[in-house]
This record gives C-alpha cells, structure tokens and sequence, in this order.
C-alpha cells in the first residue's frame, strides 16, 4: 500500500480507501456484521487504513456496522471519515438538516453509532450555498474540534464544480474536499483541483468506478435491480457511459490489465488527488481495488510513508 499527506492535516491515509455507502442497503444488497468485519479485515491486512461513511447510508446504519467492527478491533489503527447534513427516511429518500443544533444531534449519534469518542474528518455532506454559509454551523464545528470530538474538517461537494464551496474551505477551517472524480467525469480539473492545491487540502476521489461502470463487468442494456441506486439512473445516459467504457477499455487500459485497478490508479495520477474511495461488497473486491496502488507513481506532491 501507498500513503499519502491529508492536505494540511496530521493525517496519513492510504492511496485506496473503503467507501461504505454499500453498507446502508442501496447498492443491490444488505450486509451483516460479519461480512463487514470481513471486508475491513481484509482492507487492515492489506495495508487500508481510511473508511468513509456518512450519516445518510442507512439511518446510521453503515456507521453501526463499522462501530461493530472498531469495537472488536484497534480504532487507533484507522482514520473513520463521516458526514452531516441529513436524515434518511428510507432507501433514496432523505431531507436535508444543516442547522448548528441538528447537526449536533447528528454528531452525537454518529459517534454512539461508530462506538468511537472522535472523528478524524467531518465533512459538510452535499449541502447547498446557503447551508454553507451559515457562519452558527462553523461555529459550532469549531468547538468540537477544540474539544477533540473532531479532530479535523472537511467538505463533500455536490456538484465537482462548486468553487463557491471549495474556495471557502480554508475559511471555515476544512482541511479536506471529497468530489466525484473519475475517467468518465474529469470536471474538477477545471477548477477544484487547483483551488484545492492553492490551499493544500486533501482530495478524496468519491465515485472512482462511475458508480461501477468503469469496472468493465456491464455491458450496454444492463439492469439493475430496485434495491439498487443504480436503477434510478437514466439508462440512456448509462448505456451511452458504458458504450465510452467499451471504447476506453479498447483503447486506454493495457493488455490484461484489470480495468477496475487502471480506473483507480488513473485518478491517483492527478497531483491534487490524495485518495480514493471505492465501495467494496466482499474481500475480494477489496483486494482487487487495493492492487491498484501497486501502478500508482512514489512521485506525488503528497507521498509520504505511514
């Protein structure tokens, strides 16, 4: 495994990271403790050492699963990245709560949830500008990195064009940006990515596999069922995506090369990025994506060792 430098802060977080939306039930499956256990085992075995959840996948369920984890095992030997801002009602259905005291609600149940008294990144979880400019929500972000609770702060983007956002984070002590970046969606190289250099913050590459089509498993014309996020995409839009995977499959990734790895290592190219966070649904996946460190370069604006 690969390490790199969290923008400005204390943190070392491996190159590949666990994603955890899977883990609240929309992504065509439901997970039990122990097939959790198991993923991350195998993610610490192989030299892992970032999980990224939220509050919204599941209603705090993905964070119970990991708290379930991280009770059995050494919290100190991973970096737990969590988010804020909202409420989920059922699977795809969630409201939006951005004000100082249901954030602080949310926090404490992420913490009761994760079985952990810290946070190492918090992150504004895809709020809209006016969410983000409520000066009682930093405020109060701020005391609880005073007080340990969090130990840093960070930004997840809705939309990986949001200057306004990614341009203030410095100024409400974020220290991180996690945007959707991948083959298929390079529009944070217009602007983010340069904002996010100018400031030294961290970059965590959301989405790496476009949601898996960048994997090379689907073919045009694939269906996925109702419990799965990926039903709700519009399948024109998706069969035209997998048809620009076909022809860069062709013609970009290497002979015998796994696709799934050259997507992952494609993104950890950019000098911005620091990380990324694919989702993974069995160890096996999970070793699969970590192989990708092994193509990506030592010479990186953040490289550092653990």
């Amino acid at each position: 495994m690969k390490y790199r430098r969290l923008g400005k802060t204390d943190l070392n977080v491996s190159v590949i990271g666990v994603g955890t939306w899977q883990f609240g039930g929309e992504w065509g499956m439901d997970f039990s403790q122990e097939a959790v256990d198991q993923i991350l085992d195998k993610a610490k075995d192989l030299g892992i050492n970032l999980i990224d959840t939220a509050e919204c996948y599941g209603d705090h369920l993905s964070e119970q699963l990991i708290g379930g984890y991280l009770k059995k095992n050494r919290r100190e030997d991973w970096i737990v990245a969590t988010k804020f801002g909202h409420h989920f009602h059922d699977k795809f259905s969630r409201t939006n709560h951005y004000g100082a005291a249901e954030v602080q609600q949310q926090l404490e149940k992420s913490l009761q949830a994760l079985q952990t008294d810290y946070i190492d990144l918090y992150q504004f979880h895809s709020g809209p500008d006016e969410a983000f400019d409520n000066d009682d929500l930093w405020t109060y972000l701020d005391k609880q990195v005073q007080a340990g609770t969090i130990r840093h702060l960070g930004l997840s983007i809705a939309k990986n064009d949001n200057m306004h956002q990614t341009s203030a984070a410095t100024s409400v002590n974020a220290k991180a940006i996690q945007v959707v970046y991948n083959r298929l969606d390079q529009k944070p190289e217009e602007g983010v990515f340069a904002s996010c250099q100018q400031q030294d913050l961290g970059v965590l590459a959301r989405v790496p596999l476009a949601s898996g089509y960048l994997s090379g498993k689907y073919k045009p014309g694939s269906v996925f069922g109702g419990n799965d996020v990926r039903h709700r995409h519009d399948q024109e839009h998706v069969n035209k995506l997998l048809l620009q995977v076909e022809e860069i499959k062709k013609n970009e990734v290497p002979e015998g090369m796994d696709m799934a790895q050259w997507a992952l290592a494609w993104c950890l190219k950019h000098p911005a990025v620091t990380t990324v966070i694919p989702g993974s649904k069995s160890p096996a996946q999970v070793e699969a994506n970590a192989k990708a460190a092994d193509y990506v370069s030592d010479e990186h604006p953040q490289a550092t060792s653990k």
